[in-house]
């Protein structure tokens, strides 16, 4: 029996549904420019022993009222991050959205089961895993008295009207809790209410689950980032391409990764909380378009959180 799981939190303001334009890539060029200076421009920084495996799912919700435009782009920039960056092959990476033919890699509820299942299958000490999801994330009450706010958060497959959302607790057990000493899982969760979606516990507040459950790994770590807290929504934009539609969350997290070799995760949180301060603080809290462009909104703290404690400032990301 492996200690009871801790998660380690850094929040950093996130990226607000607007279109920003200039401003935003003007603000991504900058920080580049700024990247460089700090780090140099090394190689790749992702090379790693041990199997590298990835599921990627981008649902669009095809033909209904609340489809989303920009998650089959997350899927391709993310899948073009994890071969050229950190070396995963094309034949270990599985891609489920609704763009293909082939029903069996449709983001179905089912779909996306068996393949959470297919991602830590088989896998040992030195193998690194990662699971990608855009697309909408939900709440539900919690009837198994193990969340400590009353709700279990979820993730929406493509038939979640017919068939039902896959709840945190199911995540947890299906890729959390078979991880074994050695293996690491990274979960990039770009949805609204994701901050505990791998139903993680929390070392910063009491967040323990009331029922007592054990939600932690079997001696792996597992490691989440995810585009907001869970009783907030996450975003998508066409500002940072001018024409494409992409999580807001995934774009800023891609674009300071490929341009910092070595980067640790404190570092990663830092860069990405730059290039929003300099677009929505800097910029617009100066003129009335902030209140225009975010129609209001509050924007939302992308959180990193882990079933152990580490250094976040000396730890390299790797994938």
């Amino acid at each position: 029996m492996t200690p009871a799981a801790k998660e380690c939190k850094v929040i950093i303001p996130g990226p607000a549904s607007v279109e920003l334009g200039h401003q935003i890539r003007h603000a991504l060029s900058k920080t580049k420019s700024t990247l460089h200076q700090s780090f140099g421009n090394g190689g790749n920084s992702g090379e790693a022993h041990g199997m590298k495996r990835a599921l990627l799912c981008g649902v669009t919700y095809r033909d209904k009222t609340y489809s989303l435009k920009g998650t089959v782009n997350d899927v391709k920039r993310m899948k073009v991050l994890l071969m050229q960056r950190f070396g995963y092959r094309r034949d270990c990476i599985r891609i489920l959205t609704e763009t293909g033919s082939e029903s069996d890699f449709s983001p179905t509820k089912k779909n996306i089961q068996e393949s959470l299942k297919w991602l830590v299958e088989g896998s040992e000490s030195g193998d690194s895993l990662v699971f990608y999801f855009s697309g909408h994330g939900l709440r539900q009450p919690d009837f198994n008295d193990d969340e400590k706010d009353g709700f279990d958060e979820t993730i929406c497959p493509v038939d979640f009207m017919q068939e039902g959302m896959i709840l945190d607790n199911e995540i947890n057990s299906t890729i959390v809790r078979p991880l074994k000493k050695g293996i690491t899982l990274h979960a990039i969760v770009d949805a609204c209410h994701s901050g505990t979606v791998l139903d993680l516990e929390d070392i910063w507040i009491d967040n323990k689950p009331p029922s007592k459950a054990d939600k932690s790994t079997s001696g792996g770590l597992a490691i989440c980032l995810s585009a907001c807290g869970d009783d907030e929504m996450a975003s998508d934009t066409s500002a940072f391409t001018g024409k494409d539609m992409t999580g807001a969350m995934t774009f800023i997290l891609i674009h300071v990764v490929e341009n910092v070799p070595e980067i640790t995760y404190g570092s990663l949180l830092d860069q990405m909380h730059e290039v929003i301060e300099q677009v929505n603080y800097k910029r617009c809290l100066t003129v009335p378009c902030l209140r225009i462009l975010l129609g209001h909104r509050k924007i939302e703290n992308p959180m990193l959180s882990s079933s152990q404690e580490f250094p976040v400032y000396s730890k390299k990301f790797l994938l």
